[in-house]
C-alpha cells in the first residue's frame, strides 16, 4: 500500500499554491489534504481548474 506524502505548502510554487487556495475557497481543501486530488470528482476538479485559469488571467492582466 502506498503511503501518502505530506504536502509542504510553504515549498509550493505560485501556480501550485493557487490550486490549493482555490480548493480551500470551494471547501475541498481538507478532503484534498486527507485523501489527495484523486478523491475529487471530475466536476469538482473542473471547477477548481476553471477558477485557477480565471485567476491566472486576472493576475497576468494586472501585471500588464
Amino acid at each position: 500500500m502506498k503511503t501518502k506524502k505530506k504536502v509542504d505548502l510553504t515549498k509550493l510554487g505560485p501556480d501550485e499554491l493557487l490550486k490549493y487556495e482555490v480548493a480551500a475557497e470551494l471547501g475541498f481543501f481538507d478532503q484534498v489534504m486527507k485523501n489527495g486530488w484523486q478523491s475529487l470528482t471530475a466536476k469538482e476538479t473542473g471547477r477548481i481548474g476553471g477558477l485557477v485559469a480565471k485567476k491566472k488571467r486576472m493576475r497576468d492582466k494586472d501585471k500588464n
